[in-house]
């Protein structure tokens, strides 16, 4: 009769894992402990590239910064000779003012003054004719020399106004080309940003592949072995489809406690949001099974007048040899399929605030997790059979996890 009951059993239990799997097929492809291990393999190289790509555009920004402070060198001496051609200008007007009272006075002894000609008394007051050719002489000389010179200097005006003209030129084509390659640095700049801001993702998921590498070379799965079929197979040897954990890890990093299990009618799990108010990667707070991931309708047990819609995921944890089902509720994104096998260190997603959420922390925003921890779950697979009797069952998870008022680790 015990053996038959066993049959008995044995059948249901491989009817009900068979119904789930029909009624909430593996969306993500098979994973074998091998398929994993590319992962590590094909992360790593996007690693490696991520990381030479921003050595790369170090290297650009640092040639780009040279130039540029050659082009300011070059700039403040374009400017400097500017200033120098000005001086030179400005002296040689000087000169030319001087030389023109020079002038001035040799030409007065062409002029006629009181009826006398004051050239020719110059020249006729000569001792004799060898001293009035040369006073003749001196003063023609005087006239031209003075003639040469303003002429060169108004020469060296022209030249020096045309260097101003072609260094105020330079100094524009070299401002522009400053900032044409300011503009390329702080486009390299946001691009190495891009490039590292996506670095701790991939980090995370060469991380996790490694966890669950260790964690399905633990649970005794093959190499090449399907990770459904593991499931199946240490379900059926040890009826636990997931090893037991004696430790749990918070869900969130860096995180703040809100409202616990009662804080307030109808809360049935530990809230918490970011200090830094940010949506947090959110993961699970022990090795577990995905069964369900779905968006909450609400329906009649909405304990608010709201449509839902909750990114919602489901995980079944063996924590010391006992079935616990955690919810993790209002994510902006989700990053994991039914059917999959995660480990404490698989991202599941982002904290958000999809479904119904209310502004409760200090910052006002309603982006937070709410985690609800049962022995049961209504979904199927998750062994209540309503709603209601899965608020029946409901556990603290302040009992299971350690919330300080703040932390910023796991």
């Amino acid at each position: 009769m015990k053996k038959r009951n066993k049959k008995i059993v044995c059948g249901i239990f491989l009817f009900l894992f068979c119904f789930s799997l029909m009624a909430h097929p593996y969306q993500a492809a098979a994973q074998t402990i091998n398929e994993f291990k590319s992962e590590v393999e094909k992360y790593t190289k996007e690693l490696e590239e991520k990381q030479n790509k921003i050595a790369k555009n170090d290297a650009e920004v640092a040639e780009i910064t040279q130039r540029i402070s050659e082009i300011q060198s070059q700039m403040k001496q374009a400017q400097d000779d500017i200033i120098t051609l000005q001086n030179e200008i400005d002296e040689s007007n000087q000169e030319i003012a001087e030389k023109g009272k020079e002038s001035k006075k040799i030409v007065e002894y062409y002029q006629v003054a009181n009826g006398e000609n004051a050239y020719l008394e110059y020249a006729f007051g000569a001792n004799d004719i060898t001293d009035m050719i040369y006073r003749m002489s001196v003063v023609e000389q005087l006239m031209e020399y003075n003639d040469k010179i303003m002429k060169e200097l108004e020469a060296l005006i022209e030249r020096n106004k045309a260097k101003q003209q072609e260094l105020e030129q330079k100094k524009k084509e070299l401002d522009a080309l400053q900032q044409e390659l300011k503009s390329e640095r702080e486009k390299i700049n946001a691009e190495t940003q891009a490039v590292r801001d996506t670095m701790p993702s991939i980090k995370e998921q060469i991380k996790a592949a490694k966890e669950n590498i260790a964690y399905l070379e633990k649970m005794g799965c093959g190499a090449n072995e399907d990770v459904q079929s593991c499931i199946y197979r240490v379900n059926q040897a040890t009826g636990a489809s997931v090893p037991s954990s004696g430790a749990t890890l918070r869900p969130i990093t860096n995180g703040r406690r809100q409202g616990g299990v009662g804080s307030y009618s109808g809360h049935l799990g530990q809230d918490m949001t970011s200090p830094n108010k940010k949506a947090e990667t959110i993961y699970p707070i022990a090795n577990g099974y995905v069964i369900s991931v779905y968006r909450d309708n609400c329906y009649s047990f909405c304990d608010y007048t709201c449509n839902g819609n909750a990114n919602i995921i489901v995980i079944r944890h063996n924590i010391n040899n006992r079935y616990i089902y955690a919810s993790y509720m209002h994510l902006s994104r989700v990053n994991v399929s039914e059917g999959q096998i995660v480990s404490a260190y698989t991202p599941l997603g982002q904290m958000g605030n999809t479904g119904c959420t209310s502004g409760s922390d200090e910052g006002g925003t309603s982006i937070h997790l709410h985690l609800e921890l049962a022995t049961c779950h209504w979904k199927p697979g998750g062994g209540c059979t309503s709603y209601w009797s899965y608020t029946n069952k409901i556990l603290n998870p302040a009992n299971y996890v350690a919330f300080p008022s703040s932390w910023n680790n796991r």
